[in-house]
């Protein structure tokens, strides 16, 4: 297997085996079809980045792993607020959801496309 020893900090990083990269960008993966599925499997990358992300502790990777965490809870958030307000006008929110519903995909987009050069530039992401 081959090791990868990259980090931004000056301190001295701690190897990462090919297998976990992998992982991480199978889950970048499931984030990105989570787009499409209007996130249910979004779900599995959650999960699957809340049990890996331990196992990465002391390396670049690890970011990645809170990246990914905090995206789906930020956009679970947005979403709800956006289903708030269609509900409170009685669905005449419905009419103009897809504005928020939009720029909340589109920001869910950015931070996978970030997070993912990131992973294959083999680099923090913040």
């Amino acid at each position: 297997m081959s090791e990868i020893t990259t980090s931004n900090s000056g301190t001295s990083p701690k190897p990462v085996d090919e297998s976990s990269t992998q992982i991480v960008h199978v889950t970048y993966a499931l984030y990105a079809i989570g787009l499409l599925t209007a996130g249910l499997v979004a779900v599995a990358g959650l999960v699957v980045a809340y049990i890996k992300r331990d196992d990465v502790s002391g390396t670049f990777l690890r970011s990645h792993y809170d990246w990914l965490i905090s995206s789906f809870w930020w956009s679970l958030l947005w979403i709800s607020l956006v289903w708030i307000f269609v509900v409170l006008t009685i669905g005449i929110g419905l009419i103009v959801a897809w504005i928020p519903w939009g720029v909340v995909w589109i920001w869910g987009a950015y931070r996978i496309i970030k997070g993912w050069l990131r992973l294959s530039e083999k680099r923090e992401v913040a």
